[in-house]
Order: C-alpha cells, then sequence, then structure tokens
C-alpha cells in the first residue's frame, strides 16, 4: 500500500493546510468525472486525506504506518480502508457528504464558487495602412459582423415592454445543485441553471431579435485609433469589443497592421532617412537641394566639400514619439559622371595638376 503522504504528493509531517492542498491537487488530477481521470488512484487520494486531515488518525499513522486499524489494518472495505469510520459524519447522519464545490473551489471543477465566468470569443482583423498613416497614427471605422448583446432587449432577452419572472427551475437560484451517490458517499454539485443561463430569471415573453437569448449575431461599427508610430506587424487590442456571451465577459477585439514601404524613406525606430545624390560639383564647391520628407518638401544646404555618404540632419522631422519627433537624416550620394566632354577632362586635368 502506497505512504498516503506519498499518494498527496507531499512531505511527511505537512500541515493541516498543506494536506489540504495537495489533497485538492491529486483530487482534481484523478477524479472520474474528467477525460484524464483514474478512479482507482482518486480512491487511494480520498483515503489519504480522510486519514492525514483527522489530527488523530494522522498521529496514529505517523507512529504506526498501515498498521494501525482505519489505515488499512484492520478494515475490510475499499481494499483495507474503514470507510465505516465516516458513518454518522455527513449532514443528518446518513454518511460522508461534503459539497465537492468546496474542494474544488480553487480548480473551477465541479460549478458552484469556483467557476470560472465564461468569456466570449475574440475577433481579429487586418488592416491595411500607407507609410504615412503608420508614421502620424490615423482613426479607421470597420463593420465587424459578430456576436453582440441584442441591440433590441439589451441583452435581457425580453420582449419589448414585457417582464422578467423567476426561473421555475431554479427558483430564481441561476443555479442547480445535484447530489450523486459514489463509493465515498453522497457528492453534492453545483452547476448554473440552463433554463435561464444562471440569470435566475426568464422573460415572460421571448425577444424576436435574438429569441430570448439575449445575444444576437450583428454589424457593428467599430471606430480604431492606430497610434502614431506604429511598426508593420504590430497588433493593437481593444479590450472588451470582441464577441459577447450571455453572462459572462466578452472578448477582445484585435486589428493587425500592415504598413506599406515608402519609395524612398526608410524608417529605422524614431529616424526616418532617405538617399540624396549631388553632383561632383555641387559636392566640391556646394549647393541648396530641396528633398521630400513626409512634411512636405525641404530645402537643404549642401556644404562645399561633403564626402561621399555623408549624413544631414534635419531636426524633428521624424516618427512622433509621446511629445516630441524624431529627426530626418539624409544620406549624400555623390554622382561621378561616366562620361566627360573633352573641355570637362581638361578642366579635371588642370585640378589634378594643382593637386585637387
Amino acid at each position: 500500500m502506497n505512504d498516503y503522504y506519498e499518494t498527496l504528493g507531499i512531505p511527511k509531517g505537512s500541515s493541516k493546510d498543506e494536506v489540504k492542498k495537495g489533497f485538492r491537487k491529486m483530487a482534481a488530477k484523478y477524479h472520474p468525472d474528467k477525460k484524464t481521470g483514474d478512479e482507482e488512484k482518486y480512491k487511494e487520494v480520498t483515503a489519504a486525506y480522510a486519514v492525514l486531515n483527522d489530527e488523530k488518525k494522522k498521529a496514529e499513522y505517523d507512529t504506526y504506518g498501515h498498521s494501525f486499524n482505519g489505515a488499512g489494518g484492520g478494515g475490510a472495505q475499499a481494499g483495507g480502508f474503514n470507510w465505516g469510520d465516516f458513518q454518522g459524519q455527513g449532514q443528518n447522519g446518513q454518511g460522508f457528504e461534503f459539497d465537492i464545490n468546496d474542494i474544488f473551489q480553487n480548480f473551477g471543477f465541479g460549478g458552484g464558487g469556483g467557476q470560472q465566468a465564461q468569456r466570449g470569443r475574440d475577433v481579429s482583423i487586418d488592416i491595411n495602412l500607407t507609410f504615412k498613416e503608420s508614421i502620424f497614427g490615423v482613426t479607421r471605422k470597420v463593420l465587424v459582423t459578430k456576436n453582440n448583446t441584442c441591440s433590441t432587449c439589451s441583452g435581457s432577452g425580453a420582449k419589448k415592454g414585457t417582464k422578467m419572472t423567476t426561473c421555475s427551475t431554479c427558483n430564481g437560484q441561476g443555479k442547480i445543485r445535484e447530489t450523486r451517490q459514489s463509493i465515498m458517499g453522497n457528492f453534492s454539485t453545483v452547476r448554473e441553471c440552463s433554463a435561464c443561463n444562471g440569470r435566475g430569471e426568464t422573460p415572460k415573453e421571448h425577444c424576436e431579435h435574438c429569441s430570448g437569448a439575449g445575444i444576437a449575431r450583428e454589424q457593428e461599427e467599430i471606430t480604431i485609433k492606430v497610434p502614431a508610430g506604429i511598426q508593420n506587424g504590430e497588433v493593437i487590442r481593444m479590450t472588451g469589443r470582441g464577441e459577447a456571451v450571455s453572462q459572462g465577459q466578452p472578448g477582445d477585439f484585435y486589428i493587425r497592421v500592415h504598413a506599406e514601404a515608402h519609395k524612398t524613406i526608410k524608417r529605422e525606430g524614431s529616424t526616418l532617412s532617405t538617399k540624396l545624390p549631388i553632383k561632383l560639383t555641387d559636392a566640391l564647391l556646394g549647393a541648396t537641394y530641396s528633398i521630400e520628407t513626409l512634411d512636405g518638401t525641404v530645402d537643404i544646404k549642401i556644404p562645399a566639400g561633403i564626402s561621399h555618404g555623408e549624413l544631414i540632419r534635419i531636426k524633428n522631422k521624424g516618427v512622433p514619439v509621446n511629445s516630441s519627433r524624431g529627426d530626418f537624416m539624409v544620406k549624400v550620394s555623390i554622382e561621378t559622371p561616366k562620361k566627360l566632354s573633352k573641355l570637362a577632362r581638361k578642366l579635371i586635368e588642370n585640378l589634378r595638376g594643382e593637386g585637387i
């Protein structure tokens, strides 16, 4: 026979709280109602808990192990475990009985206090942005068809002008308590009332639009505020704007952004950049060029003697970041002529002769 402490997955000498935690964990793992359950293992877990949760029996077990009567040595029921020890401990003296929700309240299993509220499905869409829209942000409106709280009855499920009545199935409790017998005794479980979906009341006359469900598939216009500086592939989350569900929380709405690339402007973090081809003579003597930024055309001065690949900074023309903006960098590309006229060649030769 397995050691009771090992059965609950706890060290010897564990406190009562640790025993209870160990039982909850193992009981949830092996409960027969679960697909992965194991009835025999579950019996072992329950038997171990029955002993270790009782101070007197626990003290005897710690001293004598399985040889003491009640831990397996003297009883013939349930593989040596004396289930008769539980008689008279249940409700109204009818044997061992407890509300399973007290055991599984931390697992959301078996209904009742631990049952997690339902949540509607998430909805996701993709939107395309121009490069400029991704930099400065934009407001978009989209039409989405999804399960929403019924716009006709506001989710009550009742026909307009009619009243709600107390649910006759659960008597207004919103939950149904069920008791069943098992080898351990009576188990009480609590589940949501299917007649009223946990609301405790039902419509006297059903809403014609949603047939009393309170949820209807409708088209909704959603306003999306795309923030400035969003990156290609980023996702915007709008909490609670997904599909609605009766007596639960709505899901979320996700928007995946696809930003187009710009023909001449590139982005790196909060900095925008572009290349500017200039003539050799302008590089030597200096000049003024006009370049296209996202804010419009800007004139920049090319200083005399500038080198190929040198950068010219234009402040506050980059990506907006909080209350400021990044910079716009211009990379100079000096174009060397492939063919020279006789005059141009002669002039350049003269310059070379002067050490230029």
